[in-house]
C-alpha cells in the first residue's frame, strides 16, 4: 500500500494556484478556492439514492463515512481519529421497538401506535414494561436559577409522567426567555429530568406550535429504528409522545381537562397533578449492537499554537429507509445534511489548494448519529482526541442554503460569545449583513445541532444558518422557502435534490465559514464566552483545567 500524499503533494495535486490569487490575503486565497464543481459532485453523490438515506450503521451510512475519509486522504490531511485513522468510534445500540400502550384503568383502551402514540425503550434491553398512576408534570421543568420546579412536593419515582414540550415562556413572555426557547424546553432535556427524578416513563404531549414540528416528523423520528449512545441502567424505562388529541382523551378519561392543565402549568407556583388514570406500556426491542463514526481530519498548524485547533464540522448521517411517503422510502436528506457534509469536504480542499497553514491546526469533522440525538457530536465531546482545552472553538454547517444568493447571513448562538463579532466581521468581508432570525430562537435551534454537546462542555460554538434576504425575490420569500420545506420536506423522503436549486448561496455561506476559521486559527487568543451566557462557567472550567 502506498503511503498517504503529503500536504505538499496534495497542493501540486490539486494544481497550482494563479499567481495573483497566490499573491492574495490567506482568507481571500482560501474564499477563492472553494470549488463549486467539487460543492456540486459531493452534494450529488451524498444525496442520492445510492446511500439509502445514510443511517447510522447501515450500509447506506457506512458508505458516506468512508467516502468522507477517501475525500480526506486524498487532500492528504492528517487522520485524527482512532489508532491513527479518520475513524473515531462510537458504540450504539440500534433499537427498533414494538410498542404497546394502553389505558388500563378507569377504563380499558389500547391506542395505536404512530397514529396515537410512538415509544421507545431507554433500556438496552430486550423487552420493558411499567403499569403505573400517570401524573402531569406540566413542562417538566426543574430551574432553581428561575424559581421553578414543576416536580415540589410530588413523588414520580416509578411513575408515568406526562409533559409539555417547550417552556412557559411560549405562553407568558415574562417567563424564561419569553418565546425565545430554552434549554429546559428542549425534548432531550425532559427526558435527563425524568430520569434524575426517577419516574419509570415519560409521554410527551406534542402539538405542533410548541414542538415547532408536525406530528409526521415524530412518526419519522421516533416510529422507526433508533441509534444511541450504548448505556448504563437507567431508572427511566421508557419514553415516548401522545399526539395532542390522544393526550386530551386521556386526561379526560381521569376527568382532567388537557387545556386547563396546560394553562395552569404556565404560571409560577404550577404542582403536579395526579391524572386519575393507569397506564400499562410495553416496549418490545429488537436490539443489534454495532458501532458508527465520526471522520476526522487535521489540516496542522505551525507554531506554538498547532496543538490548538478550530473545528469545522457538520453530520453525514440521515434517517435511512422508512415509512413510505407518496411511495417514497428513502430518506436522503440532501439539505439535512448532505448539503452541510460537502460544505465541510469543499472547505477542507479549499485550505489545502489555498496553501494556507495557519498557527492553530484545522479539525475538519463529520458527525455520525446526530439524527439520533446528537450522537456524534456527543461521543467526541466526551472522549475527544484532542483535550477540549485545546479546542478554541467549533463552527457547525447544518442545511446550507440551496435557494440561491442572499444579501444577508445568520449564526445560531452568536450572542453566546466572542465569535458573534468574529463571524460579524467574516460576513462584512464578503459583503453580508447579518439577520437575526426570530424563529431560530422561537424554534430552539442552536440546542438542535453538532455545535451543542461542545458548548454544554464550554467550548465556544456556532452553527450556521441561512440568510432570509434573496436576491431578486420577494421580501418574504426566503421565509416562505423555510415553511415549505419544514411542512413538506424537512425529515421525509422528499428532502432530495430538488431542480430548483442553486449552490450560489451555499458557497456565499462557505466563504463566510473559510474567514471565520482562518481568523479564529491566527488569532492571538482562544474565543471567550460573554458573561451573561448560561455556558460561561463552563467554558472558564475548560480553560482552566
Amino acid at each position: 500500500m502506498q503511503p498517504l500524499p503529503s500536504l505538499a503533494c496534495a497542493f501540486a495535486l490539486l494544481g497550482a494556484v494563479p499567481m495573483l490569487a497566490a499573491q492574495a490575503a490567506p482568507a481571500t486565497r482560501v474564499a477563492a478556492a472553494l470549488s463549486p464543481e467539487a460543492y456540486r459532485a459531493h452534494l450529488t453523490f451524498l444525496a442520492d439514492d445510492a446511500l439509502e438515506g445514510r443511517a447510522p450503521a447501515t450500509r447506506g451510512g457506512d458508505l458516506a463515512a468512508k467516502y468522507v475519509a477517501a475525500q480526506f486522504a486524498r487532500l492528504g490531511l492528517e487522520p485524527a481519529g482512532d489508532d491513527g485513522s479518520f475513524f473515531h468510534r462510537i458504540p450504539v445500540v440500534a433499537l427498533t421497538p414494538d410498542p404497546e400502550l394502553e389505558v388500563a384503568a378507569p377504563e380499558r383502551r389500547s391506542l395505536r401506535y404512530r397514529d396515537e402514540f410512538v415509544l421507545w425503550s431507554m433500556r438496552d434491553e430486550p423487552e420493558v414494561e411499567v403499569a403505573a398512576p400517570a401524573v402531569f408534570v406540566g413542562y417538566g421543568i426543574d430551574a432553581p436559577e428561575a424559581n421553578w420546579n414543576d416536580f415540589a412536593g410530588a413523588d414520580v419515582q416509578g411513575k408515568i409522567i406526562v409533559a409539555l414540550v417547550n417552556d412557559p415562556g411560549l405562553r407568558d413572555a415574562a417567563l424564561f426567555r419569553g418565546k425565545e426557547l430554552t434549554y429546559y424546553g428542549r425534548w432531550t432535556y425532559k427526558l435527563e429530568e425524568a430520569e434524575r427524578q426517577g419516574a419509570a416513563a415519560i409521554l410527551l404531549v406534542h402539538t405542533t406550535e410548541s414542538a415547532t414540528y408536525p406530528w409526521s416528523t415524530v412518526t419519522g423520528s421516533w416510529g422507526k429504528t433508533q441509534v444511541r449512545l450504548a448505556r448504563t441502567a437507567t431508572p427511566l424505562l421508557m419514553a415516548g409522545w401522545l399526539s395532542e388529541e390522544t393526550a386530551g382523551r386521556l386526561f379526560a378519561a381521569g376527568g382532567q381537562d388537557l387545556a386547563a392543565l396546560s394553562e395552569q402549568a404556565a404560571r409560577p407556583g404550577f404542582r403536579a397533578v395526579p391524572l386519575g388514570v393507569t397506564l400499562r406500556a410495553k416496549v418490545r426491542s429488537s436490539l443489534t449492537s454495532s458501532e458508527t463514526v465520526n471522520v476526522v481530519a487535521r489540516l496542522p498548524g505551525k507554531g506554538p499554537r498547532s496543538t490548538e485547533a478550530v473545528l469545522i464540522g457538520g453530520h453525514y448521517d440521515h434517517l435511512g429507509i422508512g415509512m413510505p411517503v407518496d411511495g417514497d422510502s428513502i430518506y436522503n436528506g440532501a439539505l439535512d445534511n448532505a448539503s452541510g457534509t460537502a460544505g465541510v469536504l469543499a472547505l477542507a480542499e479549499a485550505f489545502v489548494a489555498g496553501r494556507v497553514q495557519p498557527e492553530r491546526s484545522l479539525l475538519f469533522m463529520t458527525f455520525g448519529a446526530e439524527e439520533s440525538g446528537l450522537i456524534g457530536s456527543e461521543a467526541y465531546a466526551r472522549r475527544p482526541t484532542i483535550p477540549l482545552r485545546q479546542l478554541a472553538a467549533v463552527l457547525n454547517v447544518d442545511v446550507l442554503n440551496l435557494y440561491g444568493r442572499t444579501r444577508d447571513i445568520g449564526a445560531l448562538g452568536s450572542e453566546h460569545s466572542s465569535l458573534g463579532a468574529s463571524f460579524a466581521a467574516a460576513a462584512r468581508a464578503e459583503g453580508l449583513r447579518i439577520v437575526e432570525d426570530e424563529m431560530a430562537g422561537i424554534e430552539g435551534s442552536f440546542f438542535r445541532s453538532d455545535h451543542f454537546p461542545f458548548a454544554k462542555a464550554g467550548v465556544p460554538s456556532l452553527s450556521l444558518a441561512s440568510g432570509l434576504d434573496f436576491v431578486d425575490r420577494p421580501a418574504d420569500w426566503g421565509k416562505a422557502q423555510r415553511a415549505a420545506y419544514r411542512a413538506e420536506r424537512y425529515h421525509r423522503p422528499q428532502d432530495e435534490l430538488l431542480p430548483s436549486y442553486s449552490i450560489d448561496g451555499a458557497l456565499q455561506q462557505l466563504r463566510v465559514v473559510a474567514r471565520l476559521a482562518l481568523a479564529l486559527a491566527t488569532a492571538p487568543g482562544q474565543p471567550t464566552w460573554n458573561p451573561a451566557s448560561e455556558f460561561a462557567g463552563i467554558g472558564r472550567a475548560r480553560t482552566s483545567r
